[in-house]
């Protein structure tokens, strides 16, 4: 049998990167993973080394190669963690370790925005998170700024990546790879959402350098070529089209083929994201919940995320030495409420559109419960935090069901809860890897497969049988209520504390 002609994406994340590599028709033919450090020098820091994404990008690659070793790859696209920032000089190279979305240190800067007039805030479109990458510049500035003023742009993580593969030895050729696309500018607060544009007055308002930003082009197209340094590492073909990218919830949309609003999607992972493409650039009126560019240069997405999600459950998990199967069996075993027991997840910090107490709790626990009734009401927990984000996402209450998709959402028990908690049906996809898919597709657009993201239509995952609102939905709606109610209770008890 001959050489099927394939496509590679590479999802860059928080502590992992994945390799995926599909045919033409979407069809998975082989996936590779590979590992690395999130790295906590200090308090609220949240660091890694660039050098490990690219370690783990090989083994990514090899593995995902080997499983599928009759594949020809015609074209490489790419997706990554959002918001964070790699400093490099001139030719590329990381002045410092990369700083994450998760870090904090930025955390007083958050002032500076808050000062700024309100319709340049507005503009930005975006609630303020200190581990984007406006905040981080401003803090480097202040404390660090030999490192700042050596580094020659602020790369995206997945931008730094690119670079990597593309990069030659001469410097006239490394000039024009450190670039970026809108999915990604769009969630440094540095961004003009409406403009589609570097907001260039707030940058000069913060006394940041307008030079760090990279030039933008479509996530779409070829932003280079594989370098044939990297191509002998990861064994491919020198010269192989590389795509600019997207930020992951931008590469997951078309991985999904959510291409038109209409459809919102519920991705469950470490976090939670419930995303809905739209037409027209319209910011949150009240700034809690984000709004973003999508890859394909037409749409833009609003997007409201939970911080504790899959983080928190498997925290617990690990704590009480149990298994998965363990955790959803919890789902059967114990009634909805978990008899009176409610957990609040915020065991980190979480998003601005929710406005309770930023540490967790467990409730009302007695000593009749059983450590199955610490993992359902911790279940339980996270899916009235995503109910909460849900009610908090302009343009939501219009969409009837939700599309999920993630690791977090196999489970039928846990679908049901999410179903009866949310009262919504419930569309699962039948696809896995959804963002490095749709960062393979980003390569075959890059390479001239296809023209337009239009096209990737018919590559759309199926999407299997709904998951409706069962018997319990009554009993998960006075849970919510209750949640609802101690929450707010919680955060009256945090100010005391504090």
């Amino acid at each position: 049998m001959g050489a099927i002609t394939a496509l590679l994406g590479i999802d860059l994340g928080t502590s992992a990167v994945k390799a995926v590599i599909l045919d033409l028709e979407g069809r998975l033919l082989g996936v590779g993973r590979g590992e690395y450090a999130l790295l906590t020098r200090r308090p609220g820091w949240a660091e890694s080394i660039p050098a490990d994404w690219w370690r783990a990008t090989r083994l990514a690659v090899r593995e995902a190669r080997e499983r599928a070793p009759q594949c020809q790859i015609v074209g490489l696209g790419l997706a990554g963690q959002m918001h964070g920032i790699v400093m490099v000089d001139a030719d590329g190279q990381p002045t410092r370790a990369a700083m994450l979305w998760p870090d904090r240190r930025a955390e007083k800067v958050l002032a500076r925005f808050r000062a700024l007039p309100a319709a340049l805030r507005q503009r930005l479109a975006n609630p303020l998170v200190p581990g984007m990458a406006g905040p981080l510049l401003c803090w480097l500035a202040e404390h660090e700024p030999a490192c700042y003023a050596r580094s020659a742009r602020a790369l995206s993580p997945k931008d730094w990546l690119r670079l990597r593969l593309t990069r030659r030895r001469a410097a006239a050729q490394q000039a024009d790879s450190l670039v970026t696309e809108a999915s990604d500018a769009s969630a440094t607060l540095l961004y003009d959402l409406p403009g589609d544009c570097w907001a260039e007055e707030v940058i000069a308002s913060l006394g940041l350098r307008a030079d760090l930003l990279p030039p933008l082009m479509p996530s779409t197209a070829r932003a280079g070529t594989l370098s044939s340094e990297a191509a002998a590492a990861l064994e491919l073909p020198a010269g192989l089209p590389v795509a600019a990218g997207a930020a992951d919830v931008a590469a997951a949309l078309l991985g999904a083929g959510v291409l038109a609003p209409g459809t919102l999607l519920l991705s469950l992972g470490t976090g939670a994201q419930l995303v809905l493409l739209c037409d027209e650039p319209q910011p949150d009126p009240t700034l809690r919940t984000h709004l973003y560019r999508a890859a394909d240069g037409r749409h833009w997405y609003r997007m409201a995320a939970v911080q504790n999600a899959g983080l928190v459950l498997d925290w617990l998990r690990r704590q009480l030495h149990a298994d998965w199967s363990e955790v959803y069996g919890s789902l059967e075993q114990i009634p909805p409420g978990s008899e009176g027991l409610i957990f609040v997840p915020s065991l980190t910090p979480e998003r601005p559109h929710y406005s309770g107490p930023q540490t967790g709790a467990f409730l009302g626990l007695r000593l009749e419960h059983s450590r199955a009734h610490l993992l359902r009401a911790a279940l339980e927990g996270v899916a009235c935090g995503i109910r909460l984000a849900l009610e908090r996402l302009p343009g939501a209450k219009e969409v009837g069901s939700l599309l999920v998709a993630g690791g977090g959402s196999l489970h039928p028990a846990w679908r049901q809860l999410l179903a009866d908690l949310l009262g919504r049906p419930l569309l699962s996809l039948e696809a896995a890897e959804i963002t490095a898919r749709g960062a393979a597709l980003l390569g075959g657009l890059a390479a001239g497969i296809w023209s337009e993201s239009q096209e990737l239509a018919r590559l759309a995952p199926a999407r299997s049988v709904v998951t409706t609102p069962g018997e319990q939905q009554a009993r998960c709606a006075m849970l919510y209520a209750r949640y609802l109610e101690l929450v707010e209770r919680g955060n009256e008890a945090q100010l005391l504390w504090q």
